[in-house]
């Protein structure tokens, strides 16, 4: 607790020289009952009754940069001694029942400022700049008992601002909480107005709850009290239910396994959550029993349209469409891997070839030790073949022997198709041959181009 409570101080003396109180808020308080380390940058949450004019002209002599984006709620920001921090005058806020902006207004006391706050392990204050706990719904004792529950009635907390139903699948899945019964029927009961709420802040929040240690919790949270149906609906639409004649698994089940099996970095989570939503689509019986096939490529599209509409980068989605995609690429190697195929998965993992692995590795569920054992040790073959292939060749930045210089240059053309024609078959030769050298390159582009048909 000390150091957060040194780096605040002389903040807080300024307060005290001016003859107002500065309060130490949100989840600093609780990771410091906890004793949990902050991570590193991250912001320092402080509240006061001064107005933003006046925490200005307070935090300026002391600030080496101030920041206003946020002063129309109340909210100054600043930077002093490589620490930032925010600082917002008292206040409730609440959405109009169709707004996506919330209607500030400011408070006097600090009471008030915490009884709008999301759950009561939040809703606890520190004053400064000797610590005094300020705490009137009793957040720490919810937080020793392991409880979630809103300072307000629960109807009253998620009117205010819908987006505290997904927010509370984090502190369940991220502090082992267990919501109340009023808490949890409130958000079935609300669980629409989550629509209100923009797509980046929704995505925000996902992202949150995705990288816990184990998100478990949370999502089941989310798909019973059916706050799934609102932004991620095929995640309830993988609940299929278990079939004893064709014995498969049940999907949704299987797939929050997976994600709790990788390791909590956003990437490969959202990966794991979406890997198999294209199995309702493609689920078929036969005399074999029950088939899901092409579900990878079913499952690419749906992940890629699910994270467009919730704001993700082009970046993101090509990266996670991509590991749907490829899920199940080590598998369609049970003969072994040639040295091509292990250059073709490289390649075609690009830049997410840790992730790949991971996901793979995480997608055996299965009981079955025996088989758990042996796909555990195939796709350490596959390392293996990685790593000693990687020895040899490029493997991290698989390209053709020419480039579209020398292609040009040796057939004496200009920019063109023939030229990415000339380079793709130029990569083919040497995903399935290994490095050829310049002089074979080129032997190889002459027959190619003398073979070409004319046009």
């Amino acid at each position: 607790m000390q150091p957060v409570l040194d780096q605040v101080r002389p903040l807080a003396e300024a307060f005290t020289a001016a003859d107002r109180p500065l309060y130490l808020v949100g989840g600093v308080v609780r990771d410091l009952l906890l004793g949990r380390d902050r991570p590193a940058g991250a912001d320092i949450d402080l509240c006061t009754p001064a107005l933003p004019a006046e925490i200005k002209q307070i935090v300026s002599p002391l600030a080496e940069a101030v920041w206003t984006q946020g002063e129309r709620f109340g909210t100054i920001g600043l930077r002093h001694r490589g620490q930032d921090y925010e600082i917002t005058t008292f206040r409730s806020e609440a959405y109009e029942p169709d707004s996506r902006k919330p209607e500030v207004a400011f408070g006097d006391t600090i009471e008030v400022d915490l009884s709008r706050r999301d759950f009561t392990v939040n809703a606890m204050a520190l004053a400064l700049p000797e610590p005094v706990l300020v705490d009137p719904h009793n957040g720490a004792a919810d937080l020793a008992a392991g409880v979630l529950r809103t300072p307000l009635a629960a109807e009253v907390s998620f009117t205010d601002d819908p987006l505290r139903m997904l927010r509370a699948a984090r502190f369940i899945a991220g502090y082992g909480l267990e919501a109340t019964p009023d808490l949890v029927e409130a958000v079935r009961a609300n669980a629409h107005r989550l629509e209100i709420v923009s797509a980046e802040r929704v995505r925000d929040e996902l992202d949150k709850l995705l990288v816990t240690p184990d998100p478990s919790a949370g999502l089941w949270f989310v798909v019973d009290t059916g706050l799934a149906d609102h932004f991620l609906p095929e995640l309830p639409a993988m609940r299929l239910e278990q079939d004893p004649v064709h014995h498969h698994k049940d999907v949704l089940a299987h797939t929050i396994a997976v994600v709790a099996k990788t390791r909590p970095e956003r990437l490969v989570r959202l990966a794991a959550l979406l890997h198999d939503v294209g199995k309702p689509r493609t689920r078929s019986f036969g005399d074999g029993g029950v088939t899901f096939h092409h579900h990878e490529v079913v499952g690419a599209r749906m992940a890629r349209d699910r994270m467009k509409a919730l704001r993700y980068s082009n970046d993101d989605v090509d990266a996670v469409r991509q590991l749907v995609y490829l899920h199940l690429r080590f598998h369609t190697y049970k003969m072994g891997w040639s040295d091509s195929a292990v250059r073709r998965f490289v390649r075609d993992a690009g830049d997410h070839l840790e992730e790949l692995i991971d996901l793979t590795r995480s997608d055996c569920t299965t009981r079955n030790k025996r088989k758990a054992a042996t796909l555990a040790r195939r796709m350490d073959e596959l390392e293996e073949r990685i790593a000693a292939l990687a020895a040899q060749e490029a493997l991290d930045a698989l390209r053709p022997d020419l480039d579209g210089a020398q292609v040009m240059a040796h057939l004496g053309v200009g920019p063109g198709r023939h030229v990415g024609e000339a380079l793709a078959f130029l990569l083919e030769a040497r995903i399935e041959e290994g490095p050829l050298g310049e002089d074979e390159a080129y032997r190889r582009l002459d027959q190619w181009w003398a073979s070409r048909p004319s046009v």
